[in-house]
């Protein structure tokens, strides 16, 4: 065979394979960008590159597969919905102490889930691989609850605060449907 067919086959095969590698990319991307929405493009401007920003994402989908994320059971949904509704309730009379409350009752409720603990951050990367469209409403809920224990929130903030939070907590008690789907 001539040298030039030689050269021939390796364009083409170069060729292929940069068309390949160009159309996993942006399949990755939609992937990406279809799964965590808003938090797509949080994570791509906080990185350096849009593939430091990817790669940050798809580590936390590969860490959330190896945890052992679990539904509440409807003893617990029920006893969790109980106690955010007084929780709400306290609002009227102790706008700061509900906050503190609900903040409390979403890391227990995280916990039983299996969510682990370990920091804000590290939760809210968690959150968002299953619940990327409150995880800005958790991470504001967060920020106002510190200010809170910093006696620096407004009763405004702080019904903010609880709607965001509640945001996160209708998710976590209802992600059991979504899990059941999953599974179907």
């Amino acid at each position: 065979m001539p040298i030039w067919a030689w050269i021939v086959i390796v364009a083409v095969v170069v060729a292929l394979f940069v068309a390949a590698w160009a159309a996993w990319k942006r399949r990755r991307t939609h992937g990406l960008r279809d799964q965590f929405g808003p938090e797509y493009e949080r994570a791509v401007t906080e990185s350096r590159t849009r593939r430091q920003g990817e790669s940050e994402l798809e580590a936390r989908r590969k860490r959330l597969r190896e945890l052992d994320i679990r539904p509440l059971s409807p003893q617990s949904r029920q006893r969790y919905a109980g106690s955010w509704q007084k929780t709400q309730a306290r609002f009227v009379d102790s706008p700061s102490a509900a906050v503190r409350e609900a903040d409390a009752l979403i890391l227990t409720v995280m916990r039983e889930r299996g969510y682990p603990m370990e920091n804000f951050e590290q939760r809210s990367a968690d959150i968002s691989v299953d619940h990327p469209a409150v995880v800005e409403s958790y991470r504001a809920a967060h920020g106002i609850s510190m200010a809170n224990d910093q006696g620096r929130a407004s009763t405004e903030d702080l019904r903010q605060a609880m709607v965001h939070f509640r945001s996160l907590f209708d998710e976590l008690l209802g992600q059991q449907e979504n899990d059941r789907a999953k599974e179907a």
